[in-house]
């Protein structure tokens, strides 16, 4: 019985974060795999309905903050306004108030959109890892390439596969990447399971050619395809039907799906990895265009109006970059940031109709009336506190006081006490020379 977690993210608090994204993906690859069809491409397009569907509260008021942003942008720049050039300690004092009276007419906050993003962004960093190692996380997959680990280490802990990865594209760029799994002692079997998860079915064929792996079997499935002679795949084997989707191997680029596509003649896959960075691409660039825009560029040349053209500019590029990694990276992120883009476009959707629909002067009526409790709150909070110092200052003085009378009493006690002295003796004559002084001091 093998069991596996390869190089799980140990990132404080993130690794918890990513364990139950993990946990997600094995789950819904053990239930495709129980009615016949263990797909990582159909994994990924459910991992990341389920994902953003639980996403949807969060998205919801960062959208609905964006549109509230949008109307109350007018009197937060009329406000700047007002006191542009007054740098003293009062006028800045008074545009804060003025500001943050602004911000609790509409039930907002300076950081609210930061704080929905701060939420967010772990989860997706979380993702990325998840997709891109999933051997890592569901265990079914990574105890179907820890077979082909084992042979490898037993022949020459991957000897061949460390000292020919120069002539081994993939290889090399995958070693690169996981050279510390590699060289961690008593991981080597993690480091290579990593390895094998990135190389090109090329390099596949010439590690297995090597070590001889395309005999080798998990739970009665052969692992690796079966090739004739021109390399072509006669049977296929667990991990290539794993990452089958639409023809397409999905642990490969989509450069080198094109490549490869073109010198066999199969023209209908090269059109299909050419796809994958097109549809990725204008998915991105659709999703955005749906999104609520914060602000955009008025021209008046102020900080507000820059962040604003960078924002416009970004929101440009991504969808550009978005087709560049795609056809530099594994068929598999592209095809999650497709699904991932869809969906969100299919819940913006619906959710810009349901906040198309929210009455904002009703909205801003009450956030006026919430801001007036937790003022009234704050004002009854802060007598209360003052009446709390005065009583203890009372008390501070009201005990000082006692100290002070129970200190004089006892002396005027002790002077006046009858003497335990002998009489007669010059002990009690001199005690009686000081209690006569004493009574006309007073």
């Amino acid at each position: 019985m093998y069991f596996t977690l390869l190089t799980p993210n140990s990132t404080p608090i993130f690794k918890y974060i990513v364990w139950i994204l993990g946990k997600i993906m094995e789950g819904i690859f053990y239930v495709l795999n129980q009615v016949g069809i263990p797909n990582i491409g159909l994994s990924i397009i459910f991992f990341t309905i389920i994902v953003n569907v639980c996403m949807i509260p969060l998205t919801y008021k960062q959208q609905k903050f964006s549109k509230l942003s949008m109307k109350m942008n007018p009197e937060i720049k009329a406000i700047q306004k007002k006191y542009d050039g007054k740098k003293d300690q009062d006028s800045m004092m008074k545009m804060n108030a003025e500001t943050q009276a602004v911000y609790a007419k509409y039930g907002t906050s300076p950081t609210g959109s930061c704080a929905y993003l701060l939420i967010q962004m772990p989860i997706l960093f979380a993702l990325y890892r998840v997709i891109y190692q999933i051997p890592a996380y569901v265990t079914r997959i990574g105890n179907t390439f820890r077979v082909l680990a084992e042979r490898i280490v037993s022949t020459d802990n991957g000897a061949f596969i460390t000292e020919n990865k120069g002539e081994l594209e993939s290889v090399s760029s995958a070693i690169a990447m996981y050279s510390k799994n590699l060289a961690k002692e008593g991981n080597l079997e993690n480091g290579i399971i990593d390895v094998l998860n990135r190389v090109s079915s090329a390099d596949m064929t010439t590690i297995s050619e090597h070590y001889g792996l395309s005999d080798l079997a998990f739970q009665g499935s052969r692992i690796l395809s079966t090739l004739d002679a021109n390399g072509n795949i006669i049977e296929k084997g667990l991990i290539d039907t794993y990452n089958n989707f639409l023809g397409l191997n999905i642990r490969n680029t989509p450069w080198y799906i094109m490549r490869e596509s073109f010198a066999n003649h199969a023209y209908l896959i090269m059109i299909l990895a050419v796809l994958i960075p097109l549809v990725s691409g204008f998915t991105q660039w659709l999703s955005i265009k749906l999104a609520p825009n914060q602000a955009q560029p008025t021209g008046d040349n102020s900080q507000a109006d820059a962040m604003a053209q960078q924002m416009k500019t970004m929101n440009t590029m991504m969808p550009l970059v978005s087709i560049w990694f795609c056809f530099t990276l594994p068929a598999g992120m592209g095809l999650y940031w497709i699904a991932n883009a869809v969906v969100r476009v299919v819940l913006q959707i619906f959710m810009n109709k349901k906040i198309d629909k929210i009455d904002f002067d009703a909205l801003i009526e009450q956030n006026k009336e919430k801001s007036a409790k937790k003022l009234e709150k704050a004002q009854a909070l802060q007598a209360q506190m003052q009446n709390y110092a005065n009583v203890n200052t009372r008390s501070i003085q009201t005990k000082a006081s006692y100290v002070n009378k129970d200190a004089s009493t006892d002396s005027k006690e002790e002077l006046s006490k009858p003497s335990d002295y002998a009489p007669g003796s010059m002990a009690a004559k001199a005690n009686m020379v000081a209690e006569f002084n004493r009574r006309n001091t007073k």
